[in-house]
Formats: C-alpha cells, sequence, structure tokens
C-alpha cells in the first residue's frame, strides 16, 4: 500500500507543492482545511497530474475535531505516513510586542500550537507500531528570530518549534522523524502572499513553494537536521545543522 502525505493547512502555495513533490514520489495526498470547494479544486489539479488525493475540510483551530479527522482520512486511505502541518493564514497577524494582550495569544494557541501537538499524540501509535512516519512544521522565520512589532504569531509558533525540537529527539530512535521549516520570506501563490505583497511595499523577499517542498523532501529523505530556514538570513541566526 502506497504511503500517505496529510497537508494540514492546504493552499495554492506551500502546500500544493508539498503535495505534488511528495505525490511525484508515490505518495497519496489528503488535503486539510476549511473551505471544502477550494480542497476539492486543490485536489482536481493533483488528479490532473497523475496524483491521488482527497480533500477533507475542518477547522484546525477547533482541537476537538482532530481525532475525527485523523478517523476520516484513515478510512479513505488506510493510513497516514507524513503529516505537513503550516495553516498560517490572513487571519494570524503580527502584533508589536508593546500591544499584545492575553486574549491575541489565546486566539493564537489552538491552531498554531495544539491542534499540531494533537495531530502528533493521535499519530503515534500508528507510527510507534510501523517503526516509522514522519512531522513536518512550518512556521515563519520569527519563531527562530524575535524580531520587533512581528510577535504575537512568533511567541506562538516559537513554543511550538520549541515542542518540535523535543520531540525530535524523542523519536529519532523510533524511527519517527520531525522537522521544522522555517521561512523568512512571503510564499509566492499563496493568498497571503499576494494580498500582503499588494499592500504593502514590503522589503520581504518572495521564495518558490516548489522550494520550499524541495527543502521538505530532502529532510524528510535524509532526515539529518531537525531545522531548516529559508532563506537563510546572515548574521540573525544560523540555519541549523
Amino acid at each position: 500500500m502506497s504511503k500517505v502525505i496529510t497537508v494540514f493547512g492546504a493552499g495554492t502555495g506551500l502546500g500544493m507543492s508539498v503535495a505534488r513533490r511528495f505525490g511525484r514520489e508515490g505518495f497519496r495526498v489528503a488535503l486539510v482545511a476549511r473551505r471544502k470547494d477550494r480542497l476539492d479544486a486543490l485536489a482536481e489539479r493533483l488528479a490532473a497530474d497523475g496524483i491521488e488525493a482527497a480533500a477533507f475540510a475542518a477547522d484546525l483551530s477547533d482541537v476537538t475535531q482532530v481525532p475525527a479527522l485523523i478517523a476520516a482520512i484513515r478510512d479513505h486511505f488506510g493510513r497516514i505516513d507524513v503529516v505537513e502541518y503550516g495553516p498560517i493564514g490572513g487571519e494570524q497577524n503580527f502584533t508589536p510586542a508593546a500591544e499584545l494582550d492575553a486574549a491575541t495569544i489565546e486566539g493564537l494557541v489552538p491552531l498554531l500550537l495544539l491542534t499540531p501537538i494533537e495531530v502528533v499524540r493521535t499519530l503515534l501509535p500508528e507510527w510507534t507500531e510501523r517503526g516509522d512516519g514522519a512531522f513536518l512544521l512550518t512556521h515563519g522565520y520569527s519563531a527562530v528570530q524575535p524580531l520587533p512589532h512581528l510577535s504575537g504569531v512568533g511567541p506562538v509558533m516559537a513554543a511550538a518549534r520549541n515542542y518540535a525540537y523535543s520531540l525530535h529527539g524523542e523519536l529519532a530512535d523510533a524511527g519517527i522523524y520531525v522537522g521544522t521549516l522555517a521561512i523568512a520570506a512571503y510564499i509566492a501563490r499563496s493568498e497571503i502572499a499576494e494580498s500582503a505583497i499588494a499592500a504593502t511595499e514590503s522589503t520581504l523577499p518572495v521564495v518558490d513553494p516548489d522550494d520550499l517542498a524541495e527543502h521538505y523532501w530532502a529532510m524528510y529523505l535524509a532526515r539529518d537536521r531537525v531545522e531548516q530556514i529559508h532563506p537563510e538570513i546572515p548574521g540573525l541566526h544560523p540555519a541549523a545543522r
């Protein structure tokens, strides 16, 4: 039975590129996001490339939906081998640290921290029994390097990154890989990048999601690093090795 990757927060940017990259290697693809119509369109595009894909609508900010969601994907595909988790969207905005309040952080925690933890907890028995599995966590560069005016999202993603580092150390000997990709740029072809670039004169670079997906495939195969930063930013923080 061919392997299955589940892309949480699937969209036209990184999610689609990850689905295609793993799909080219024979993976079947489960696409997860809120809007079923958009997911169905992505699944049709993958099918046109010869990749088996199915859409699963879910609100990932509601951690209570995770067990039923995982069960539905298993019922359809029979297994889940890899998770790529990166459902960041336009609703998750940066907040200057001096303006941050508890309610803002509380609103970000379910999507960016609690749900990925629950996803891993739900899948660990399957991965442990098989002696194989992978959890790929996508986050922004502010999780790695705190920056002025880019708080709110950053601290919560930093907590998820901390969790991923610990998890990597605990599970590597069991054949389960945990890796994180920190993105210091807008992602081309994504809705959030298109709207942000149109609304501002940001100097933040724009990266090709196919390049990011290639990083994930290489990390999945090599399993020799916890983190990759792309693009690397000299002088701020060294890329993890």
